[in-house]
C-alpha cells in the first residue's frame, strides 16, 4: 500500500516500510472482491492458528491508482507465516477517509467471519491513519474484537489532526510571505489547493532553501528534521486541502489560538494569519472523525524514532485521552523501534500483534 508518489516528497513516509519475508511452503487460499464500493482480500495460511486479523493501512492521496484484485499490505506475508488470517479493505474512498475505513473494515470483518467459519479471536492492526481506523473500531465495537495495535498510528480525531496541519501552513507563511511559485494567498488558499502536489513541494522546498535561520526555527517547533521539513508542509498542505473538501470547508480555525515556541511569540502571534473553521465542516469532522478514549479492549501503541509524520506531541495524545477517559484497560506504549514513519521490520509487526495477545 506504499504506492504513492514517485518524487522526493514526505509522502512516501506515510505508510510501512515493511521488508517481505519468504513465502510460507504452501501458499495462502486468498479471496478477494468488492463491498459497497471497496476492495478487499482476505488471505488464510495453510496452517491457520483460527485468528483473524483485520489490517488497516494508511494514507493513500485521492487518484493513487489501484490495482485489481487489491494489492496486499507488504506486512500481510509476515502475519500469515505467524500463522494469522488477514483481511483487510482498501476502502471505498481515498483520502484521510477514516470514518469510510471504520465502517468497510466492519462490513469486512462480518462477511471474512462468515467465510472463515470458526474465528478464536479477531485483532485489529492498523498502520499510519490505519493507527485511527484501529482506535476507532476498538471504540465502537468492541464486542467483536478481542484487542488491537497501532503502529506509527495518527491516533488523532479529525479535528485534532486539523489544527495540527493549520498550524504548519499558517506558520510557513508567516516566515516565508509571497514566497516564489506558491501563492500569495498562502498554504491554506484555494489556489495552493489547485496548485500540483509536485509544484507545491517545490515552492516550498525553494523558500526553506533561501533562509535557512527561519527553517531552522519552524523544523524545531515542528519537531522534523530539516532535511524533512519541506516534505512535511506539503503532506500537511496536501491532507488539510484534502479534508476540507471532504468536510465542505476549513474545518478547524486558530482565532483565538495563543501559539509558542517560533522564537519571538509575541511578534508570531500579531502577524500570523487568523482563520475561522467552516460551522458545518467543524461539526462533521467532530462527528464523523471523533476519538474518545474510552477503550474497552487491549490496545497496543507503538512508533518509530525520528517519525518526521507522527511527531512526539502527537504521539501522547490519545493515551492521556484514554487515561483522562477512564479507559480500561489503558492502552500499553511499547518503546520505539526503527526509524522514519512506519519503519517496522516484519518481526517488529509480528511481535506488536503478540504483545497486544499477551
Amino acid at each position: 500500500m506504499r504506492r504513492l508518489f514517485g518524487h522526493a516528497l514526505a509522502l512516501a513516509l506515510l505508510l510501512p516500510a515493511t521488508s517481505l519475508l519468504a513465502a510460507p511452503p504452501t501458499a495462502p487460499r486468498t479471496l478477494s472482491g468488492e463491498l459497497q464500493g471497496a476492495p478487499w482480500r482476505l488471505d488464510v495460511p495453510a496452517t491457520w492458528n483460527g485468528e483473524l486479523v483485520m489490517l488497516a493501512h494508511g494514507y493513500e492521496p485521492v487518484g493513487v491508482p489501484r490495482t485489481t484484485p487489491m494489492t496486499a499490505n507488504d506486512s500481510t506475508t509476515a502475519l500469515l507465516g505467524a500463522g494469522y488470517a488477514v483481511a483487510q479493505s482498501a476502502y471505498s474512498n481515498q483520502g484521510w477517509a477514516v470514518a469510510e475505513a471504520i465502517n468497510d473494515t466492519e462490513r469486512l470483518r462480518e462477511h471474512a467471519a462468515r467465510e472463515l467459519k470458526h474465528v478464536r479471536h479477531t485483532w485489529m492492526l492498523g498502520f499510519s491513519m490505519g493507527g485511527a481506523v484501529t482506535i476507532g473500531s476498538l471504540e465502537r465495537f468492541p464486542q467483536h474484537y478481542a484487542g488491537g495495535v497501532s503502529l506509527c498510528g495518527a491516533n488523532l480525531s479529525g479535528e485534532q489532526i486539523a489544527a495540527d496541519l493549520l498550524t504548519t501552513l499558517v506558520a510557513f507563511d508567516y516566515f516565508f510571505p509571497a514566497a516564489e511559485g506558491l501563492p500569495r494567498s498562502g498554504l491554506v488558499s484555494r489556489e495552493a489547493a489547485a496548485l500540483p502536489q509536485g509544484a507545491l513541494y517545490q515552492g516550498i522546498a525553494l523558500a526553506l532553501q533561501r533562509d535557512p535561520a527561519r527553517a531552522a526555527v519552524l523544523a524545531q517547533r515542528l519537531q522534523v528534521s530539516a532535511d524533512a521539513l519541506a516534505g512535511t508542509i506539503s503532506l500537511h498542505a496536501l491532507v488539510l486541502h484534502e479534508l476540507a473538501t471532504r468536510s465542505g470547508g476549513l474545518p478547524v480555525g486558530n482565532r483565538n489560538v495563543d501559539y509558542s515556541g517560533f522564537g519571538d511569540d509575541a511578534a508570531f502571534n500579531a502577524g500570523v494569519q487568523r482563520l475561522d473553521a467552516v460551522p458545518a465542516a467543524q461539526a462533521k469532522v467532530r462527528s464523523t472523525l471523533a476519538l474518545t478514549g474510552a477503550l474497552k479492549r487491549p490496545l497496543v501503541i507503538q512508533f518509530n524514532h525520528n517519525d518526521p509524520t507522527i511527531v512526539p506531541h502527537m504521539q501522547t495524545l490519545y493515551p492521556q485521552l484514554a487515561k483522562s477517559a477512564g479507559a480500561a484497560p489503558l492502552p500499553q506504549v511499547l518503546p520505539a523501534v526503527g526509524e522514519g514513519h512506519c519503519g517496522f521490520s516484519d518481526a517488529q509487526v509480528v511481535e506488536a500483534l503478540k504483545a497486544v495477545q499477551r
